[in-house]
């Protein structure tokens, strides 16, 4: 019986996928927290994190996966995102192992942590990972709820150097969740779509309390503290608006509040501690 359940053991570890191409940040970061990292044989430009993943092949970038490479790549198990327009739609038609994941929010992190798990032959892995996840959210959650909430804008993108074509995270948008998880309140939580551009005038009349603005920092790698502090006092022009007169304006670059995936919990812990002050 036990050289049996061997010998099954052996069968179920051979028909695992072995060769794993990721085409999004996301993917990725899911991928080397389930333990898979040794199995991924191709990632996109764009993929940073873990800092090993930097030197796998490239596949292409995010928007445009270049599907020669992945095939020449010689994946076994292709995971593509099922939102964005992007180059994938060729995948299943040259016989590739090709699934999608949409985690676009908390729910979709979840699910697609479980899915990739589930296809990589390591449901177990994914079941704790998103055991973790979940419990070390609803820590941030609970202590965020003590406090009173604050008045909170993510800026994700701008005309740089200046307070112009603003694009912040709106309802339905993975920070959205993340804002209101850390105790803050959206104040677009009424935008028509999950991105939305925005006035400075429309800013002002929310009038923010907290502001956290990437809106320069599409490339997290490199960004200089001058920089951030540049960003800081464009918005300083504007003392009128809360998050100026109380020093909640922060600029960011990291890929935590961009990337939906298991670093969610930094994300939320970060968030937290610039809308509530010292959070522990």
């Amino acid at each position: 019986m036990v050289v049996a359940w061997l010998a099954l053991a052996a069968a179920s570890l051979s028909a695992q996928p072995r060769r794993i191409v990721s085409t999004a940040p996301s993917i990725t970061e899911m991928l080397y927290a389930l333990g898979l990292g040794d199995r991924v044989v191709g990632v996109t430009t764009f993929c940073h994190y873990p800092p090993e993943a930097a030197g796998k092949p490239k596949v292409g970038d995010y928007l445009r996966p270049n599907v020669e490479i992945i095939v020449s790549l010689r994946p076994d198990l292709v995971i593509v995102e099922r939102t964005g327009v992007r180059k994938t739609e060729r995948l299943p038609a040259l016989k590739l192992n090709v699934i999608e994941v949409d985690d676009g929010t908390l729910a979709g992190i979840y699910e697609s942590i479980e899915r990739i798990g589930a296809a990589a032959g390591v449901p177990e892995r994914a079941a704790v990972l998103n055991a973790r996840i979940r419990a070390e959210l609803e820590a941030i959650s609970r202590r965020a709820a003590r406090v009173p909430k604050r008045r909170v804008m993510f800026v994700l993108g701008r005309t740089p150097g200046r307070l112009e074509d603003l694009v912040v995270g709106g309802k339905g948008s993975y920070l959205d969740e993340v804002i209101r998880l850390a105790g803050g309140e959206n104040v677009f939580a009424g935008a028509a779509v999950a991105y939305s551009k925005v006035s400075l005038e429309e800013v002002l009349a929310r009038n923010p309390e907290v502001i956290v603005d990437m809106g320069e920092m599409a490339q997290t790698v490199g960004v200089t503290e001058a920089r951030k502090k540049a960003v800081v006092a464009l918005w300083s022009r504007y003392p009128s608006l809360a998050a100026v007169n109380e020093r909640r304006v922060f600029a960011v670059a990291s890929d935590i509040f961009v990337v939906p995936g298991p670093r969610v919990v930094e994300a939320a812990r970060a968030l937290a501690a610039m809308i509530l002050g010292d959070f522990h």
